[in-house]
């Protein structure tokens, strides 16, 4: 995917690179294998690599991976979670990424990765509260910037969320992942999950979805935020801006993920 980014940026939370594996001391060395072994061995190879293609081929393909999908989600065997984010964002206004009514007078950014830990703290434990004390209430409206900075499970999850706010849905959609969200890189993100997700929404066509989320529209929309989050300098995620519509915001210096007093009193000042 573009984004004008040259290198991903690592976010703050993240610790060092674990080191190279040292040969211990004394440690004997390995034969060197001869002509005929090397070329016996590229064989094997050779077959690994073609049997690993066709498992792909075979495999790989999302209707194949996931099986039927219905033409719309429900609570009905739904992933935990899916009742309680279906009732905290019903009747509330969804268009694309931004949640709430166009008219609000103070607008929190929010740049988020659906794998980082720290983003599932501040909306399973944050977010529910501002929703339903300053969203629902036509105060704030918020602008969900969602980027792919930990690996690619992220991306995977990133192109789902823009797909389903083809539909109106994004919020639902990346709640339930956070209420459901597995160790990052695990794998956990996976394209059952992003179905298993998407027929847990009632009102979200989850064949739409698949056949959007790899679209041109979501692949421009995922290289604009892209480009949004380096022109903002965005290094970490959760980030989160907040200030009157229409500006740029400034940033929330939270002490911690769950930090909800601070991202409260600067809501309050916007709203001044």
């Amino acid at each position: 995917m573009s984004g004008g980014r040259k290198s991903k940026q690592t976010p703050r939370r993240r610790g060092a690179a674990a080191p190279p594996p040292v040969r211990a001391k004394g440690a004997p060395r390995g034969r060197r294998a001869s002509r005929r072994t090397l070329l016996a061995g590229a064989g094997v190879v050779v077959l690994i690599v073609v049997a690993i293609a066709l498992a792909a081929g075979l495999t790989g393909g999302k209707s194949s991976t996931v099986g039927a999908l219905p033409t719309t989600g429900s609570l009905s065997d739904a992933l935990p979670g899916a009742t309680t984010v279906n009732t905290l964002f019903k009747g509330i206004p969804q268009q694309g990424l931004t949640l709430g009514s166009s008219s609000a007078p103070v607008t929190l950014v929010e740049y988020i990765d659906l794998q980082c830990p720290f983003c599932q703290q501040f909306e399973t434990q944050v977010l529910p509260d501002i929703v339903n004390e300053y969203v629902r209430t036509g105060k704030v409206k918020i602008e969900a910037r969602v980027l792919d900075f930990i690996g690619p499970d992220s991306r995977r999850g990133r192109n789902a969320m823009i797909a389903a706010g083809l539909q109106d849905k994004a919020f639902n959609f990346a709640e339930l992942l956070y209420d459901n969200q597995g160790t990052e890189n695990t794998g956990w993100l996976s394209v059952n999950m992003v179905a298993k997700a998407a027929e847990s929404i009632p009102g979200l066509n989850p064949r739409q979805l698949f056949a959007a989320q790899d679209s041109r529209a979501v692949t421009q929309e995922a290289a604009a935020l892209d480009d949004d989050a380096n022109a903002a300098g965005v290094t970490g995620t959760p980030t989160l801006l907040v200030g009157k519509s229409g500006t740029s915001g400034k940033l929330v210096p939270l002490a911690s993920p769950t930090d909800e007093r601070t991202l409260v009193q600067a809501i309050e000042a916007a709203l001044a």
